[in-house]
């Protein structure tokens, strides 16, 4: 395979790009045609820098880099590149560089969903949250787990090589399967290793949470959101909610109905307010979503809950 990584060539003194079919891709960097067109792969050696560019495609991209300079970025979120991390893209995703240098061997695996047809894996990947993560959220290796990574990569890139026949594909899936689940694990490790390093994440988001109610905004811009707090956070609404996971059991939606039924507690404990007035108090446009969410977290309605408060 051609050692350079598919978004360093002239094709891109274009701002944007977007591949339909790894034969684009191929022909953009000026390589033979793909072994498979719904699936190619990439090793990534260190190159010059090249100008800012946006890049989308209609594939699934899993990537390994170690960047030396430049940036990446994800929506508004900068791609951290401290050590060698991997990234998870799926169709449609943007992504933007600018002034890339690379430090270090990469790899990229492009493959279309169609590639996964009639392979179990074609419904395990969307369980993989991490295809939902900002890029400033990738997986940053340990030399062990890099080498996992690269063992696997190296079957994939064997078979791939080899004259494909009937095996070739749900031998590569499999190889493919086990790097996602091997991501999974390590993306565990890492949630651990980022709440020692920064405190937890559910003080943080708790906070935040409070703030929200003092300041009036649930009567203002209604119930709060996971993406509201992600963004405070600086994270992706998804990978927020898998930290919380980790560190508390809760998603970031239990989290907030939690504290709103925790509030609603209050008021009915507190005050003449009926039930429906509460509802709109804390944020809720429809009271029969509050009464529902109430039975469902204290296992009894708003009013029964007053009830045994009077008695």
């Amino acid at each position: 395979m051609a050692a350079q990584p598919v978004w360093y060539m002239g094709c891109f003194n274009h701002y944007t790009m977007h591949f339909k079919s790894l034969g684009d891709v191929h022909r953009c960097n000026n390589y033979p045609a793909p072994e498979n067109p719904l699936l190619t792969l990439f090793r990534c050696n260190p190159l010059r820098s090249v100008a800012s560019y946006e890049v989308t495609a209609d594939f699934y991209i899993i990537s390994f880099k170690k960047l030396s300079s430049g940036q990446i970025t994800y929506g508004r979120t900068r791609y951290d590149h401290e050590s060698g991390a991997m990234y998870f893209l799926k169709p449609q995703q943007v992504i933007q560089m600018k002034d890339i240098a690379l430090d270090g061997d990469g790899f990229e695996i492009w493959f279309h969903e169609d590639y996964l047809s009639g392979n179990p894996l074609h419904v395990e990947i969307k369980k993989y949250s991490y295809f939902n993560y900002e890029l400033n959220e990738a997986l940053h290796l340990s030399p062990k787990e890099e080498h996992i990574i690269w063992e696997l990569y190296a079957k994939i890139e064997t078979e791939y090589n080899n004259n494909q026949d009937e095996f070739t594909r749900d031998i590569i899936l499999g190889h493919i399967a086990s790097i996602l689940k091997y991501s999974q694990r390590f993306y565990k490790r890492q949630f651990i290793n980022r709440n020692v390093l920064s405190g937890t994440t559910v003080t943080k988001f708790n906070e935040a949470l409070s703030a929200y109610f003092e300041k009036g905004m649930l009567q203002e811009k209604g119930l709060p959101t996971v993406a509201l707090f992600a963004t405070k956070l600086h994270m992706s609404p998804r990978y927020l909610s898998d930290l919380l996971k980790q560190e508390t059991g809760k998603t970031a939606m239990d989290l907030i109905h939690m504290f709103l039924v925790s509030e609603a507690k209050n008021m009915l404990n507190g005050s003449d307010h009926t039930a429906t007035e509460i509802a709109y108090s804390l944020g809720f446009e429809n009271p029969p979503y509050f009464f529902r969410l109430f039975k469902k977290k204290t296992g009894i309605s708003p009013n029964q809950y007053k009830k045994q408060i009077l008695n």
